[in-house]
């Protein structure tokens, strides 16, 4: 039990027995005392005023007194300034939480709740390589579902690769009509940028055959339409959707290309996935169900052929989800693709890691399924994030101007070894620990920089911000972690020493102790709101915190043995929570740096 669920349960008990009046957790608030009043918790009072009839000051004297002499053991003292109730915690109650928790790696995790939640994120187009946008997507769904695990949930990590559409068509065209038959192992080239190159390159060329019809008085718009390279694309599309045997191979085989450059990039940065699906089963099922749409009203017909769905009801618009040829488009796959993890995993919840420039199509996802009384539609839950923009702006695939992921990740570890090296501290380091430890460097400050940042705001990410070991940063964190542990390293808490209260908590040793305690609470409000960020700030604020304590207070040579132990103690669980919340982050922390 928590110190707030304590003090919660204390009260509630307390004003039954003097005012004979039910209340919950719920009537009132606790929060922690400001820094200016003396106090741990402080629990507001002003919602119990109207119903206990009390003034603020009688309610709070008699509540702290009864509190103070029924709850000895978790109260020490109280005070009552204008409606709040400030209460000091024993240090006896924070040196038990200490015993009880510093060797428990899995300190924070709850039992399995029975609950079962589905996470898709990366979900990468197969025309082009992984970027830096893709980044901060994987990294959000991949530590969602990982403090979601941590908060008691059965998470499935899973991944749908968009590989079909006409933006696929573009690449297979350009390569038809460019590569003269290179292949990455024929250019050296990874697999992904070798295709991506080539969707870059129909973008160029597309420019140059509606700047030559442009010039012969056609319109803008008429040319865009007109271009002979983009007519190749709809017709291989209109070709693919028929199953001509020499597209599908060409598909399959640029696909190919592009899968094993993804799993080389996934690797690098710690990613994986339970499940991958692939747009090409799953629109199938999605055209099925808009012919049942059709039949049952749910959708129209225009007079091309075209099929729409009227939202104007719910304050939308018409939304097209089969083109007048008879091709998909990408939220029929989506609506095919709930039904079959909801048929897979029959789930609660199915978290969609999506840029906010989507808001508007999982809006109409969800409401399409509610039209068609799908099970799913109940779950779909989009997590919207905002863009990763550079100093120099935002980042454009089709004129090539994007920052492969690949390129950002080598220039964070050619950063990391650069700042390492100034602070001149692991010359004791072999080549290979070099080399892992720049990795976790590198890696880190990227992970951490991202991930920092509320998942709703926009961001503008600068390699060289990222990285300051004595900043907000991974490094600070994962330096003060490596610090823990050369004290652990010198000596380990005895585990058969009792801890004696004669001597008082210090401040900062205090502090640290009730951060720790907070470990729990943070995993449940990251997980709650499905924010990373909760989780970074936390171990941010625990390294901090650790810094100056270890600053201020000497550990192997305490004042005496029992402060030497406690403090060994604090070292060792804050060690052991800092791994697990930077853990959660996918962040490494190195034992050394």
């Amino acid at each position: 039990m928590s110190v707030t669920s304590g003090i919660q349960q204390a009260v509630i008990k307390a004003l039954a027995q003097l005012y004979s009046q039910p209340f919950s957790a719920k009537d009132f608030q606790i929060n922690q005392t400001k820094p200016e009043f003396e106090g741990d918790y402080t629990v507001v009072l002003f919602s119990l005023l109207k119903p206990l009839k009390q003034s603020p000051d009688a309610l709070g004297k008699t509540l702290g007194e009864h509190l103070i002499q029924t709850s000895p053991a978790l109260f020490s003292s109280f005070n009552v300034i204008k409606g709040f109730l400030n209460l000091t915690i024993t240090d006896a109650y924070w040196t038990a939480m200490l015993n009880d928790h510093y060797g428990n790696n899995a300190y924070g995790r709850k039992a399995g709740n029975g609950k079962t939640i589905v996470v898709e994120y990366a979900s990468p187009n197969t025309n082009k390589p992984l970027h830096l946008g893709h980044l901060r997507n994987i990294f959000l769904g991949w530590s969602v579902s990982e403090i979601l695990k941590a908060d008691g949930y059965d998470v499935i990590k899973t991944c749908i690769a968009n590989d079909r559409g006409i933006h696929i068509c573009k690449s297979m065209v350009a390569w038809q009509k460019f590569a003269n038959g290179a292949t990455p192992e024929s250019t050296g080239t990874k697999g992904d940028h070798f295709v991506g190159d080539y969707y870059v390159q129909f973008g160029t060329e597309f420019k140059k055959e509606v700047q030559a019809l442009k010039a012969t008085g056609m319109s803008e718009e008429a040319a865009e339409k007109e271009a002979p390279i983009m007519k190749a694309a709809q017709q291989m599309l209109v070709d693919w959707e028929a199953g001509k045997p020499d597209v599908i191979a060409l598909w399959k085989q640029m696909n190919s290309w592009v899968y094993a450059g993804f799993d080389i990039t996934y690797k690098r940065i710690g990613s994986d996935f339970d499940k991958i699906y692939y747009e090409s089963d799953t629109y199938l099922l999605g055209k099925k169900l808009v012919e049942e749409g059709l039949q049952k009203g749910v959708f129209f017909k225009k007079d091309d052929n075209s099929v729409w769905v009227d939202l104007t009801a719910e304050g939308l618009d018409e939304k097209i989800v089969q083109r007048k040829d008879g091709t998909a488009v990408y939220i029929t796959q989506d609506i095919g693709l709930a039904v079959v993890k909801y048929e897979a995993y029959h789930y609660d919840q199915s978290i969609y890691v999506v840029g906010d420039e989507q808001n508007y199509h999982f809006k109409v996802l969800k409401l399409i399924c509610e039209k068609l009384g799908l099970p799913s539609s109940e779950g779909i839950y989009h997590l919207s994030y905002g863009m990763v923009e550079l100093p120099s702006g935002r980042m454009k695939t089709r004129e090539g101007t994007v920052v492969d992921a690949d390129d950002i990740i080598d220039e964070m570890i050619k950063v990391a070894a650069q700042k390492t090296e100034e602070l001149g501290k692991v010359k004791d380091f072999t080549a290979e620990e070099l080399g892992k430890l720049y990795n976790t460097i590198g890696l880190g400050a990227l992970k951490f920089f991202i991930l920092r940042v509320d998942p709703k705001k926009r961001m503008i990410f600068n390699p060289e911000e990222s990285i300051d070991f004595h900043g907000f940063t991974a490094s600070f964190v994962q330096f003060s972690h490596a610090r823990a542990k050369a004290i652990l390293r010198n000596e380990q808490p005895d585990n058969n020493f009792t801890l004696q209260h004669s001597e008082p908590l210090l401040p900062l040793e205090k502090e640290l102790i009730i951060l720790l305690e907070k470990y729990p609470a943070a995993i449940e409000q990251s997980a709650f709101e499905h924010n990373p960020s909760v989780i970074v700030n936390y171990c941010y604020e625990l390294a901090k915190t650790f810094n100056s304590f270890v600053t201020e207070h000497r550990v192997l040579k305490a004042e005496t043995e029992n402060k030497k132990q406690l403090r060994l103690r604090v070292c060792q669980m804050t060690a052991n929570v800092i791994a697990s919340g930077m853990r959660l982050s996918g962040i490494e922390v190195p034992e050394r740096m």
